[in-house]
């Protein structure tokens, strides 16, 4: 902790700029009601060149930040509404200009007889991300956080719904703000159980400042969820029946209140979820064919919550609490069947090995914050949060092994195996962030402390005929305590007419211990220990060519830490001849990230990003060392890993009520390992995807969608290489009762073909796979909103008020 002290104090040295101004106002209609997503631009008086452009928020606020001295003028637009012009803004160094309230006159359209309708960019790029905003598409209707994932910008999600971003893995997901702690199976389920319903949009950053936690190469993808911030009380219910091989049912509600002094928000949900997933595999290992059918059928239910309040408790003072949870409850279960043949007659079976698994599980979470929030209204401000998080999962299973005859009718031998596998997350975290105007610039200042314990219990159990025996050579306790202490400083400011600049450095002290207790003395292996302190420096510069051409060259280091998920080294088992275990041997990934992007007119964005990491942690199929028909999956760390990608976003109106969004990503990707004896990796391939979704205003006020993907051939983890996939949705729109009733019909996947095969060959071991899940589906919502979403407020919000209500974001 010395260390970061002295890294806070020593940082200032480096601020010796002159002071900038910030201009802000409030931007409402002629009813007093705030007008989201207006265009705001800042021209220059003497020539009338544009300067700068915003957008307003939910709340109508719009605000400028690092402008120089000078006179400028403001125009404002919004559809169905008269520009409005602001003449004569005179900005002073180190001076906040608060044009308070500007409201704009009404339109020349009657909107008696028309109704015009502003809805958001599919996809914005903002200076550090790129916003994927999911709530008004039509074929979001029965999905799952993990479905949206998928159709995002610059995001891949693998056949183990592994996420890369831009051909990067080891991404950190957070869910308004808050980091996930979430792994594996755990987050994977987490995510296909919340509802697309419930989703806002999804935040993209691929390679964030200092400000942020410096975990996940791949940067951050933020999960925004739906909150209202309209004057008064108002809610909304909805429900969505989907039916694909099997059906699935979800209904949500939402609720808030809001007044001068306080915004009470709320939601509840469930649903129930059936599906299905199959897997066949052709492996080749030491002078056997294994050909294996994995088939998993899942079914369960879910219900969720999430209870908020903010209090404002004056015009520079809010304090906010915020309770959210859930429960899941599944019986999945699973048919496993390998047939075993010799390679040089792979005709002749030798035997078969059936095993069927049957499941009980149950996911609990459940977390807390505290948040204040202190705004000066002129550039100052401290934010401070208390978060606790507990994570809860209960899994019971029963697996009978039984090897057949080459027939299938006759029992040579069998093995049940039963397991109770319980573990319990806790993460306590305290951040403070503080930023000031400092020399000509923004200067930002904090500190956060983040402990996570985790409590594994593997209990292995051989079922014989006098009930269960615990299997003490395959069980084990497995507890992970991590404690990251971490503080940063950074500094923004502009650099003349044309050039800004960020610089930022965080330190990052990490002391985490993983204890295996064995059941047998002679299998109890040393903890694992980890001791070490990182920096991680960040920067950008940004180069205006010309008012519509801008250029940003930003760099980051990041680091990805080994979690307790893959640490564990004992076997989980999917069949006696198939399992998975961890590597207590792993090693923190460090990962370097150069982006340079390009932004013409505002709209269409263009990256190329140079990635490098070191002891690159990934998944390995190899075969087993004692039992040459075995074959596992763990996890190792690659000595490099190179990738170098692009990714463009073109959104376009190709008619005038047609508009269209296209997103293009590509990468070349270099996997270098040698683990001796032979287990080599060199891998390299080129990949990439095209998402794109056209949106129609068709007659008697339907809005029609159609959007898809293409992916070509890639790699998945260390040496999987998978060919290519695709998939195309439709989607139907027709809102009644003055809006406020919301009808969507989509078809997802309609040919079917987003499944995935490929192959892998390493250490020995040749596997073809391939797999498909229950994606094509047909689902229909309908959503209601109630109170005063559509009823313009008479009260005039003050400016502080309406940025005050954005605390919990």
């Amino acid at each position: 902790m010395r260390s970061i002290t002295t890294l806070l104090l020593l940082s200032l040295s480096y601020t010796l700029f002159s002071q900038m101004a910030v201009l802000r106002g409030v931007l409402q209609d002629p009813d007093g009601a705030a007008v989201e997503f207006a265009n705001v631009a800042l021209f220059n008086a003497a020539d009338s060149s544009l300067y700068k452009v915003e957008t307003t928020d939910e709340a109508g606020v719009f605000k400028f930040k690092d402008l120089r001295a000078g006179t400028f003028f403001l125009k404002a637009t919004y559809l169905g509404l008269n520009d409005l012009y602001r003449p004569d803004i005179q900005l002073e160094s180190g001076n906040p200009v608060d044009l308070g309230i500007l409201t704009f006159a009404s339109g020349a359209t009657e909107l008696a007889e028309v109704t015009v309708t502003a809805t958001r960019a599919l996809v914005e790029v903002r200076p550090d991300r790129m916003v994927f905003n999911v709530a008004g598409t039509i074929n979001s209707v029965g999905s799952d956080a993990i479905s949206l994932l998928r159709k995002a910008p610059s995001v891949t999600v693998d056949n183990n719904n592994n996420i890369t971003v831009l051909g990067r893995s080891g991404v950190l997901l957070y869910v308004d703000g808050k980091r996930l702690p979430l792994t594996g199976d755990d987050l994977s389920n987490y995510l296909e159980n919340l509802p697309a319903d419930q989703i806002d949009r999804i935040e993209i950053i691929t390679n964030p400042g200092a400000r942020y936690e410096a975990e996940g190469n791949a940067g951050i993808l933020d999960i925004r969820l739906k909150k209202d911030k309209s004057i008064g009380a108002n809610g909304s219910v909805s429900t969505t029946y989907s039916q694909g091989r099997y059906h699935r049912a979800n209904v949500s509600s939402t609720g808030n209140y809001r007044n001068r002094r306080l915004n009470a928000f709320g939601t509840l949900g469930g649903n129930y979820n059936k599906g299905y997933m199959d897997m066949d595999f052709l492996s080749y290992q030491n002078g056997l064919v294994l050909d294996e059918i994995n088939n998993n059928r899942f079914n369960g239910k879910n219900y969720n919550y999430r209870l908020g309040t903010d209090f404002f408790l004056s015009k520079k003072h809010t304090i906010g609490f915020l309770v959210s949870g859930g429960q899941h409850n599944g019986k999945p279960n699973s048919y496993n069947r390998i047939a075993l043949s010799d390679q040089n007659a792979p005709e002749n079976i030798d035997s078969i090995l059936v095993a069927t698994s049957s499941v009980k599980l149950m996911r609990r979470q459940q977390t807390y914050n505290v948040n204040y929030r202190f705004d000066s209204g002129k550039g100052r401000t401290l934010n401070f949060d208390l978060d606790y998080g507990k994570f809860q999962n209960e899994t019971e299973r029963y697996q009978p092994n039984r090897y057949y005859d080459a027939t299938e009718t006759e029992v040579l031998t069998e093995v049940i195996n039963s397991f109770d596998t319980p573990t319990d997350i806790d993460i306590y975290s305290a951040k403070l962030d503080f930023e000031d105007k400092l020399l000509g610039g923004i200067f930002g200042a904090g500190a956060k402390l983040t402990q996570v314990v985790s409590d594994n219990t593997f209990l292995f159990y051989d079922e014989l005929s006098n009930g269960p025996v615990r299997n003490d050579f395959r069980s084990n306790l497995f507890d992970y305590d991590e404690r990251v202490y971490a503080g940063y400083v950074n500094f923004v400011r502009e650099l003349g007419k044309a050039w800004n600049m960020s610089v930022g450095l965080r330190a990052e002290h990490t002391d985490a211990t993983g204890m295996l207790e064995a059941f047998r003395p002679e299998l109890q292996e040393p903890p694992v220990e980890f001791n070490y302190l990182s920096w991680f420096p960040s920067g950008g510069l940004t180069w205006k060519l010309a008012p519509k051409h801008t250029l940003a060259l930003n760099y980051g280091r990041r680091i990805n830490r080994p979690d307790y998920d893959v640490l564990n080294p004992f076997n989980d088992q999917i069949s006696q001849l198939s399992y998975r275990k961890g590597n207590p041997f792993l090693r923190p990934e460090i990962v370097n990230n150069l982006e340079l992007g390009y932004t013409l007119a505002f709209r269409y964005n263009f990256k190329l990003a140079y990635s490098r990491t070191t002891d690159q942690i990934t998944r390995l199929i190899a075969p087993d060392d004692d039992d040459p028909r075995a074959g596992f999956v763990t996890w190792a760390n690659l000595a490099d890993q190179t990738i170098i990608s692009f990714n463009a976003s073109i959104p376009v109106q190709i008619a005038k009520k047609w508009n269209a969004y296209f997103n293009v990503s590509a990468s070349h990707l270099d996997n270098q390992a040698d683990y001796g004896d032979g287990a080599i990796v060199d891998v390299q391939a080129f990949t990439y995807n095209i998402y794109q979704q056209h949106t129609f205003d068709l007659p008697a006020g339907f809005k029609g969608e159609i959007s898809g993907y293409y992916s070509g051939p890639g790699v998945w983890g260390g040496v999987f290489l998978y060919e290519s996939s695709w998939s195309l949705d439709l989607g139907l729109q027709r809102k009644f009762l003055q809006d406020r009733l919301n009808v969507r019909l989509g078809v997802s996947d309609l040919f079917f073909e987003s499944g995935w095969d490929g192959y892998s060959e390493f250490n020995g071991l040749l596997a073809y796979g391939s797999g498909n899940w229950d994606s094509r589906r047909v689902s229909l919502s309908l959503s209601y909103q109630f109170g005063n979403q559509n009823i313009k407020s008479r009260r005039r919000q003050t400016g502080i008020e309406a940025e005050a209500g954005r605390i919990s974001e």
